[in-house]
């Protein structure tokens, strides 16, 4: 047996104290506590302990000092438990206390891996473009799992990708752009599709705004493709060669026929 001869406050925890026991003659130091387990377990001096109960009283105290730990990681936002489980890994706790802690928080309804998912799909609405598919990528991440996923993306529902894909195309239009009509829509669904988006959505998306084409602006762009390829390929091809070079190099584009037959006429020389 060994009798605590001092509980000292830590210097720079004040919710944390030091134990110090006495074997025989020498006194040292022992193993420290939070506050709650000090009071909890009636911890004072001349208490006598064996090793079993310094044992249990480490072990009671791990768990508090993670179950503390984990409730500020929590206080600064929502987690899901895979997150905070990492975490408390990361700060030594051992495995099983993480799983008290966790079955603890989970009790007292502190970490809910459905509410998580709910505010996570709520905030990423909000505040980014992205589409149900990334969203649901990214949870998986988190370790949250698909039957709560796809009740937190009920909240997402498709009008509301549609408005949002919308409003994002015709930003889009206002930019300017050295693709032909056709290639930059091509492109635009697939920023979409990368994006998370279902090709259902986007395409009613497409068919609702109508993206028409610029014809003096389809042109421009025709006419400094056109010129980069002549420049690409003047030094290897010439004559007939060099025209079908450049006429191919303009139909991967996606510019119309009639007007890479125009810009020929126009810009390529093969007399």
């Amino acid at each position: 047996m060994s009798k605590v001869t001092r509980i000292v406050l830590q210097k720079g925890n004040k919710h944390r104290y030091n134990i110090f026991i006495k074997d025989r003659t020498d006194e040292r130091y022992a193993f420290s506590v939070e506050e709650e387990t000090l009071i909890n377990e009636g911890l004072k001096k001349g208490q006598e302990l064996n090793q079993a109960q310094i044992e249990a009283l480490v072990a009671k105290d791990n768990f508090h000092k993670g179950y503390n730990q984990a409730l500020i990681y929590l206080g600064y936002r929502m987690r899901s438990t895979k997150e905070l489980s990492q975490y408390l890994i990361d700060k030594g706790i051992e495995p099983e206390q993480i799983d008290l802690i966790i079955y603890r928080l989970k009790k007292e309804k502190i970490l809910d891996d459905q509410a998580f998912a709910d505010a996570y799909v709520s905030t990423k609405v909000k505040t980014t473009f992205k589409g149900p598919e990334q969203i649901k990528r990214e949870l998986i991440q988190k370790g949250v799992v698909s039957d709560q996923i796809d009740q937190a993306l009920m909240k997402y529902p498709e009008e509301e990708q549609v408005e949002l894909i919308e409003k994002w195309l015709i930003k889009q239009t206002k930019k300017t752009s050295r693709h032909s009509h056709r290639q930059a829509i091509i492109k635009m669904k697939q920023q979409l599709s990368q994006k998370g988006f279902d090709q259902s959505v986007i395409e009613r998306a497409f068919q609702s705004i109508q993206l028409k084409k610029d014809e003096e602006h389809e042109w421009r762009s025709l006419v400094y493709q056109g010129e980069k390829a002549i420049r690409r390929y003047h030094s290897k091809a010439e004559g007939y060669e060099l025209i079908q070079k450049v006429k191919g190099a303009l139909y991967q584009r996606g510019f119309d026929q009639g007007e890479i037959e125009r810009f020929i006429d126009q810009f390529v020389n093969i007399d």
